[in-house]
């Protein structure tokens, strides 16, 4: 077994490969760009080494750097993760030529499965079912033309050296043939270099069904069963399962033995993936194979009980597999969410900021969560926007599915837009929940996974009522800790008034809409009044954001975060945004009017206008944001001091990043 292991990735896989590696006593080497310095695979690492500027091109996909980095530390093998440099032939190349160990397949086997096209003559010798089509090297448009009249539409045009659902075009009929070839064609040019296309049978509502393989150099080849990859956005997966829903014993044996009769015929070593579209009445075909781990692989070792990266480790260092074939077994079942720093209502566009809050559900048997982040951490322009892939695991389908919900409602991500209430309504779409899978789930059921906005519930404005309340109350509390005579009731925020009752009215907004909640001070409690509708509210809150509410004696727990002028509620499983306007608010972070001090987009800071101390007049500049080609000067939402920055010039933000700690002078 190794002593020591590079690994050239970054995010949850690198931090994910280390738990294994350290877990077996192996001593690991992590790479970084200079975007990465501060970055959770770098903390974790045992060492690490700066491999170039922020940009991949620089950095992660540098060979001669790897190979340095490996040479430099001592490294004996190197894991390349998922993505980057996992299925390049010239790494794994480079790695053998220096006589490190790639944690991987042969270079031949990487080769083979690289094209579409030639992987598809190697399976069609193997007895591996194909897709009907034409996977030739005639490219003439013409002679494709005529072969996809043959296979009859719709079909489907994808380029041979494509991945990541790029490269893709949908033909329904014949007359669309040669404008779709030609925009195939240069998207497969600008995204792989190669134009290089193949022709298939488009299958109606076919399912993606993938089946994990797994080699060793004495030549034995196993599959640990399969996984559902069949909800996806853009030919990208969402939500995974295994085992599949409705798979029966003889279809599971046809797919496993279809797989490693795939994974025999180059020769394959370690772990990977072959992908098949499946027909609705149970057929299926060859798609392609993945040379390296696949995100979604946790579901298989959740069912399995196995650890598939000690697994490539054991196999890469020599060693037998672990198990055969008939000592495998299904345990139960498994779901993954990946979460993401993105905007569903806004195409999915990727989201960037600070981590102003992050609290994912606690880990236990049944809840596993792979990350690379964690509180404070920045979702960085430069990488994918991954901020974690969310696992469950029960004994059966709906009861995983239960799990999963739970789990969403208990995720907290505060700074960045974030997919997980897409995935609750996802996961409880009753064409997921009910097992009625295909590639286009999402599209068919638009409607139900995208409604329209609704206005804020009322036990929502109470909530985040109750929270700026204790919140203010606690915060008097700690200052008058810091005076002379903390015992004061001129310190106390508890609303006494001599023959009266205080009121006073906070004001939030969720979206074009504001709404007013008035508030009196009663004994111990508040009373909160919405529209003449009162209750009688009571909590406590800690440092965290928890919040334990009371509401005309009705318990429950939620959860508010107080970031840059916004209150973000989570309650009932779900969350709600809302804009604090309240003029009379002074608890809360970056104080200030509301919306003054966050960026109001995405972008890069280009100046800082103003000195950290300064006292400035309302409209003061503080700083300059560039996002989107254009300037934007973030002003002083009011007469104050600039306590601080929150970042630097040249520094990325996200939408709504606070950008500056201002005090608002005392009126």
């Amino acid at each position: 077994m190794f002593d020591k292991i590079l690994i050239a990735n970054r995010g949850e896989i690198a931090c994910r490969v280390i738990k294994t590696a350290r877990r077996m006593g192996i001593k690991t080497v992590a790479v970084y760009s200079e975007a990465d310095a501060n970055a959770r695979h770098v903390r974790l690492a045992d060492e690490a080494v700066l491999i170039g500027p922020a940009a991949a091109r620089e950095s992660y996909l540098v060979i001669d750097k790897i190979i340095a980095a490996a040479k430099a530390t001592g490294a004996q093998a190197i894991h390349p993760g998922y993505g980057f440099l996992s299925e390049n032939e010239d790494f794994c190349h480079a790695c053998e030529r220096e006589g490190i160990v790639f944690i991987g397949p042969p270079v031949s086997a990487i080769r083979a499965m690289g094209s579409k096209s030639e992987a598809k003559k190697l399976m069609e010798a193997a007895g591996v079912p194909l897709t009907p089509g034409y996977h030739g090297d005639d490219q003439n448009p013409a002679y494709l033309h005529q072969q996809a009249d043959a296979i009859g539409y719709p079909v489907l045009i994808k380029a041979a050296a494509g991945g990541g659902g790029k490269g893709m075009r949908l033909v329904e009929k014949s007359a669309d043939f040669i404008d779709l070839l030609a925009s195939c064609k240069r998207e497969a040019i600008s995204s792989f270099g190669d134009d290089h296309v193949l022709v298939e049978k488009y299958i109606t509502k076919p399912r993606h069904i993938e089946i994990q393989v797994f080699g060793d150099t004495h030549g034995n080849v196993v599959y640990l069963f399969e996984r559902d990859c069949s909800v996806q956005r853009r030919h990208q997966k969402v939500l995974e399962e295994a085992p599949a829903p409705g798979m029966t014993l003889e279809r599971r044996a046809a797919m496993g033995k279809a797989a490693v009769d795939a994974a025999k015929a180059v020769g394959y070593v370690g772990a990977g993936t072959v992908e098949f579209i499946a027909n609705q009445d149970g057929s299926f075909y060859f798609m392609e194979m993945n040379t390296r781990l696949q995100v979604e692989h946790p579901v298989t070792e959740m069912i399995t009980g196995l650890d598939l990266v000690e697994w490539q480790l054991r196999v890469a260092s020599g060693e037998k597999l672990p198990l055969e074939q008939e000592q495998l077994q299904i345990r139960g079942h498994a779901l993954e969410a990946r979460i993401y720093a993105e905007d569903p209502a806004k195409g999915f566009l990727p989201s960037t900021g600070r981590l102003v809050h992050l609290a994912p559900p606690a880990e236990s048997l049944h809840v596993r969560v792979d990350t690379g982040v964690e509180e404070g951490d920045e979702i960085s322009p430069h990488y994918d926007p991954m901020i974690a892939k969310l696992i469950v695991w029960d004994i059966n389908r709906d009861r995983a599915l239960a799990r999963m919900l739970q789990a969403l409602a208990d995720y907290r991500v505060v700074g960045v837009a974030n997919n997980i209430e897409f995935l609750s309504r996802l996961t409880a779409c009753p064409a997921f929940a009910g097992a009625d899978l295909d590639t286009g789930l999402i599209e068919r059921e638009k409607a139900y996974l995208f409604p329209a906005e609704e206005g804020v519930p009322d036990e929502v404005l109470q909530i985040a009522t109750l929270a700026e309340l204790l919140r203010e109350t606690a915060l008097a509390d700690k200052r008058a800790q810091r005076t002379a005579d903390a015992r004061s009731p001129w310190h106390a925020r508890d609303g006494w008034r001599m023959n009266a009752t205080a009121r006073r009215t906070l004001l939030f907004r969720f979206g074009e809409t504001e709404r007013a909640v008035d508030v009196a001070y009663l004994p111990g409690a508040y009373r909160l009044t919405i529209d003449g509708r009162s209750v009688e509210a009571r909590g406590e809150l800690n440092p965290r954001g928890l919040l334990r509410v009371e509401l005309d004696g009705t318990r429950m727990d939620a959860t508010v975060i107080a970031a840059a002028g916004r209150r973000h509620v989570f309650a009932k499983g779900r969350a709600w945004q809302l804009a604090a306007v309240d003029p009379l608010h002074h608890g809360g972070e970056g104080g200030g009017a509301e919306g003054g001090l966050m960026a109001p987009m995405p972008g890069k800071v280009i100046a800082l206008v103003a000195a950290e101390g300064a006292k400035v007049e309302k409209g003061a500049p503080l700083l300059i944001l560039e996002a989107m080609k254009m300037e934007h000067t973030i002003t002083a939402p009011a007469a104050g001091t600039v306590k601080a920055f929150r970042f630097g010039v040249g520094d990325q933000v996200g939408d709504g990043a606070e950008l500056v700690e201002f005090e608002a002078a005392a009126a």
